[in-house]
């Protein structure tokens, strides 16, 4: 089909689906091809070429004094015929028409709309490339074409697979698909696209593929039903297809929920009631393309619309260059280019940079690929309450001067023909929540994985993390393991039961010492108080006294102070006490040594001065060992989060376990010296013989102490501090009751052995 002009444009289309021919053959006689199949889809896409020649032809603002003329092919949908079509549109090898300066040749070719499909456009453009003549296709959308170094002349108005992968991906994204079917054609389009978009999917990280099919050409029912049943044991609710009509056509054909909807019939056997009421049985019979002409209506897609644009993009082109100034061209020497001896890659200089814009608003240009602006409808079909259908945009997506594409969709217009009308949930996987992570399944796509809970003392605040981060030091993980909450901090306290009973113990303590403090200072003047060194007595109630109180230090919240002064205290305080006691049992010594003939010169070394001042030497000494412990290393505050991984266990680290160890090992040192100065006086004669109770009393205070070590050291956290709390106590009460307890009794309650004679006398006969 052609129309004579003075600028002539080729154009390739589809008119017919098939060709039969003899034998191969690249010359121009018509009687040797037989095209068969009309496509009035393609003859359609043929009158739009003619019809935009027209229109331009009429224009008297584009390209005047010039007419536009065409020489269409029919390609016949076989690449062979294409290609041949396309050599003859080159070559210019048709009949001669009469030019206007009277001299006979061929109206020159400068430019081809087509072909429609990738595999022809590959092979025409490769070829095409060499005569340098531009190739404008409306339909071929394989990226591989936008390879410059390839195809240096091409160029498409329609987007290329690139941008038509990345907008599918970007309606998966939107709507939450990561789990879909991919189909495509058995051609270069088909199988290109398909690696685009398994790589572009696997890098923009929105999904995974159940499956990957390509559509078989020509009648292939078992492949086909292969591929069905494929689709519907997955549990992929979305299939993406890149292919041709006639593949579409077959796939559903194959698929029955659809037909049956299709043509309002049933397979056998129909549910109850259905014949009753006027419903028929499907026969498989039924003309898909009769009976679903509406869904097979492509009209709106406007392919249409990329011819026209192809054909006025070459037209701008020719007008640019025939605009051209003699003398500021872009060609060699700044010359220009004439109707008359305009070729085909000058024609194709203006082409790349052709920028205009439609009667329909839109604007057409073209990049360093030839690639035109790229934008797409989005579709939806509509199913009508009268059983039809009908074609509609729900959206749009485009490429942005950022180079980002942008989907705009009404959510509100789309049909869902589901019963819930909404979108459907296609995941292989159900997202994981905060709190979990993300597992692989072995052996299965990105998008198949098991939730597992994170791990105590990690946390996931986001949906579908793919590890759980560790929660800080002070922190730790919520049961729900969504966000890191304060440890809870642990240590003796006075608010705990606890921490309560060993206060009101200590107090306790202190009150009784108070009151035997109280009872020997008004008894002051009898002979049980001023026995045995009476200060050495009150002495001893005051450094009782600070045992108990110092233990109170034990408790609460440690402190640098608290825990400075806490080992401090108890050392110096019981090393007082201790002191006294090793003294008093000196002095008894010395006493019933002094009885004896000759032994009166010992009491002159235990006289008052000498026991104060003994029992100032003595607890200087373990002042010096306390100073010289904080000092080189000192007990602090201390956060442990060794014991319990959800607490803060606050301690007192001792700082040096050596100074520790050796104020520790001073007291007990002069309580074994008091315990057995004590045990060897015990069998003195006496009425009442204080190395008795002095020797009971270390009993206590020794077994007290020799057992708290070992639970000292097995004791975690705040039940170490209680520990020790308990063996102040314990040691405390046992010397105040053992020592003061009985000394108590005779002055409260037996007041008639609170005598000088009473205690003073002695038996004789007991040796």
């Amino acid at each position: 089909m052609h129309k004579p002009g003075d600028v002539v444009l080729g154009g390739l289309f589809n008119v017919h689906y098939t060709s039969v021919f003899p034998e191969l053959s690249f010359t121009s006689e018509p009687n040797q091809l037989t095209c068969q199949g009309f496509d009035t889809a393609g003859f359609r896409h043929a009158m739009t070429m003619a019809f935009t020649i027209d229109e331009i032809n009429k224009n008297s603002h584009l390209l005047p004094n010039v007419t536009l003329g065409y020489r269409l092919y029919d390609n016949c949908a076989t690449l062979v015929i294409g290609f041949s079509a396309a050599l003859l549109l080159a070559s210019g090898q048709e009949e001669q028409f009469l030019l206007q300066e009277k001299c006979l040749g061929t109206p020159p070719v400068l430019g081809i709309v087509g072909d429609s499909m990738s595999t022809s456009s590959i092979a025409t453009s490769d070829v095409i490339g060499l005569f340098n003549l531009p190739i404008v296709s409306y339909y071929a959308t394989c990226s591989c074409l936008s390879d410059r170094r390839r195809f240096p002349t091409f160029f498409r108005t329609i987007p290329s697979d690139a941008f038509q992968v990345r907008a599918m991906i970007k309606i998966l994204k939107h709507f939450g698909w990561t789990w879909a079917g991919l189909l495509v054609s058995d051609n270069d389009y088909g199988l290109h696209v398909a690696r685009t978009f398994q790589s572009d999917l696997a890098q923009s990280g929105g999904g995974c593929l159940a499956y990957s099919e390509i559509l078989p050409w020509g009648e292939d029912p078992a492949e086909v039903k292969r591929i069905v049943e494929i689709m519907k044991k997955s549990t992929a609710r979305v299939v993406i297809v890149f292919a041709y009509q006639i593949h579409m056509i077959q796939l559903m054909e194959e698929i029955m929920q659809f037909w049956e909807y299709t043509f309002q019939c049933r397979f056998a056997p129909p549910p109850a009631g259905w014949m009753e009421a006027g419903g028929e049985l499907c026969t498989g019979q039924e003309d898909l393309e009769n009976g679903g002409a509406e869904l097979l209506d492509v009209s709106d897609l406007r392919p249409e619309y990329n011819i026209y644009k192809a054909v006025y993009a070459l037209a701008y082109a020719l007008d640019d260059l025939l605009q051209c100034k003699p003398g500021r061209g872009p060609f060699s020497g700044h010359s220009c280019a004439t109707l008359q001896t305009s070729e085909p890659w000058q024609l194709m200089h203006y082409l790349e940079k052709v920028n205009f814009t439609t009667s329909f608003g839109d604007q057409v240009s073209f990049d360093e690929n030839g690639d035109a602006l790229p934008i797409y409808d989005v579709m939806n079909w509509l199913w009508l309450p009268d059983g039809r259908t009908k074609v509609q945009n729900v959206g749009l997506v485009k490429k942005l001067a950022s180079k980002d594409e942008e989907l705009t969709l009404n959510d509100d217009k789309i049909f869902w023909n589901f019963d819930s009308k909404q979108s459907p949930l296609s995941v292989c996987s159900e997202s994981c929540p905060p709190g979990t992570r993300i597992a692989r399944r072995k052996g299965q796509p990105l998008c198949c994985f098991d939730c597992v809970p994170c791990s105590e003392g990690k946390i996931s605040n986001d949906t579908d993390s793919m590890e759980c981060t560790s929660c800080p030091e002070d922190f730790w993980s919520s049961p729900q393991r969504d966000h890191c909450v304060p440890k809870k901090t642990e240590f003796l306290s006075y608010h705990e039961p606890l921490g309560i009973c060993l206060t009101t113990t200590s107090l306790v303590g202190t009150f009784i010492c108070a009151v035997v403090l109280g009872i020997f200072t008004y008894h002051r003047s009898t002979p049980m108080v001023r026995a045995n060194n009476s200060e050495l007595s009150f002495l001893l109630l005051v450094s009782l006294k600070l045992c108990f109180l110092c233990s109170l230090m034990f408790i609460g919240r440690p402190r640098l102070w608290t825990c400075q002064l806490r080992h401090a205290a108890f050392g110096i305080s019981f090393v007082l006490c201790v002191s006294c006691i090793l003294v008093k049992t000196m002095v008894v010594l010395a006493v019933f040594k002094a009885s004896k003939p000759g032994g009166g010169a010992s009491l002159k070394w235990f006289g008052a001065v000498q026991q104060r001042g003994t029992v100032m030497v003595l607890t200087s000494i373990q002042a010096a060992i306390c100073t010289a412990w904080i000092v080189s290393a000192s007990p602090a505050p201390h956060k442990n989060t060794q014991y319990h991984n959800d607490k803060i266990v606050y301690e007192c680290v001792v700082g040096s376990t050596i100074g520790f160890a050796v104020l520790l090992g001073y007291i007990g040192l002069l309580a074994v010296l008091s315990f057995l100065l004590a045990f060897l006086a015990r069998n003195l004669p006496d009425n009442f013989n204080e190395a008795k109770l002095i020797t009971f009393s270390m009993l206590i205070f020794c077994a007290v102490w020799v057992a708290f070590v070992p639970a000292y050291v097995n004791s975690p956290g705040k039940y170490a501090d209680a520990v020790e709390v308990f063996a102040i106590l314990a040691s405390s009460y046992g010397l105040l009751l053992a020592l003061f307890g009985p000394k108590c009794y005779i002055i409260l309650l037996r007041p008639e052995r609170n005598t000088k004679k009473a205690i003073m006398g002695c038996s004789i006969t007991k040796t």
